[in-house]
């Protein structure tokens, strides 16, 4: 007599039911079909899943066997949401992950981070950016000033530090964009002044402590006291050249005028532009990958990693940070005007 295995497995269960073992159930069901229909170690797998509370009657793959998903299947799920690990579909699709992780190769996808777009660019910020970047890298070409710059931004350092998601798309092409996580409590606002040479200032806000122009004249003034003390030729020059972006605190008229007092020139930087900003690009860039999965319980361990982040970091790192701005800057000519993706 010919069974099926899905019959098969009811007559298992029912062996199991009745208070037999393995090899008995194996026994009393040859006895029923014909030879080689089943076998002990059949019955024993059968039994063992079936002691775990497991009754789901369909024979799941196993090691060993030929893949029944089609790579269509796995292609259609990862188009929709391209976040989906391996595993996740493994556990949707009833299959072995390994087995899913040789379909995704088998397509050709690649596992990338996401990435973060700080804005949607209308067409007067793309034309600003181009006419900005022309005129900067004319400029620098007739009279390069990059040595002359000082570069500052401010950075959240949270006190713990999650990994960003991957997700799979195909080679050469950009990884989708996600929002970024929210900030927790537990955080300071760094606020930090660097040029070719390295850091000239940086101190952490205070809790609760807000960045507007009031503080940030304040912050002026410690920076042209620490360039005076670290960069004495270039502060005796009165020739520097202070590079920010458009944030309220650093466009205020107070601002401004703090700015001009100290005799200091603004370089111009387009709207909504943080790929062109060393700070951004590159600088924060390092440190965020520094701080990737740190925890901190207090702002002095906040403190102490980076002074060992910016020790470990020598004058050609922050050097080179700077001098990519030409060739940033004629990358966004040629993109006419939209973003760099890193």
């Amino acid at each position: 007599m010919a069974t099926d295995k899905v019959h098969l497995s009811h007559c298992i269960l029912y062996e199991f039911q009745q208070g037999r073992n393995a090899t008995e159930a194996c026994r009393n069901l040859l006895k029923v079909f014909c030879e080689g229909t089943v076998s002990d170690r059949t019955c024993r797998r059968w039994f063992k899943k079936f002691e775990t509370g497991d009754f789901d009657l369909s024979d799941k793959p196993r090691s060993g066997r030929p893949s029944l998903i089609d790579d269509d299947v796995v292609k259609t799920m990862l188009e929709q949401d391209p976040f989906l690990t391996s595993s996740e579909i493994a556990e949707r699709l009833n299959s072995a992950q390994q087995t899913i992780s040789d379909h995704i190769r088998k397509i050709g996808l690649v596992w990338k981070y996401s990435r973060w777009v700080p804005h949607e660019l209308s067409q007067k910020n793309l034309d600003d950016r181009v006419v900005i970047c022309t005129s900067l890298l004319a400029r620098n070409k007739i009279e390069p000033f990059l040595n002359r710059m000082i570069t500052g931004d401010e950075k959240w350092i949270t006190y713990e530090n999650i990994v960003r998601k991957r997700a799979y798309c195909e080679p050469g092409k950009p990884s989708p964009s996600t929002s970024k996580p929210n900030l927790t409590l537990n955080k300071r606002m760094l606020c930090i002044w660097w040029d070719i040479r390295g850091p000239i200032h940086y101190e952490l806000l205070k809790p609760n402590e807000k960045l507007n122009s009031e503080k940030y004249c304040q912050q002026l003034d410690n920076l042209k006291t620490a360039v005076q003390e670290k960069r004495p030729a270039m502060f005796n020059r009165k020739d520097i050249i202070l590079h920010h972006d458009n944030a309220r605190p650093h466009a205020a008229l107070g601002t401004r005028q703090k700015i001009a007092e100290l005799g200091w020139e603004i370089l111009s930087h387009p709207p909504y532009s943080p790929d062109l900003a060393p700070s951004d690009y590159h600088l924060f860039l390092s440190l965020q990958n520094f701080l990737k999965g740190k925890k901190f319980k207090k702002e002095e361990d906040v403190k102490q990693a980076l002074v060992q982040f910016f020790e470990s970091k020598d004058e050609t790192f922050f050097k080179n940070g700077i001098y990519k701005l030409p060739s940033r800057w004629q990358e966004v000519i040629n993109n006419n005007g939209n973003y760099i993706i890193q």
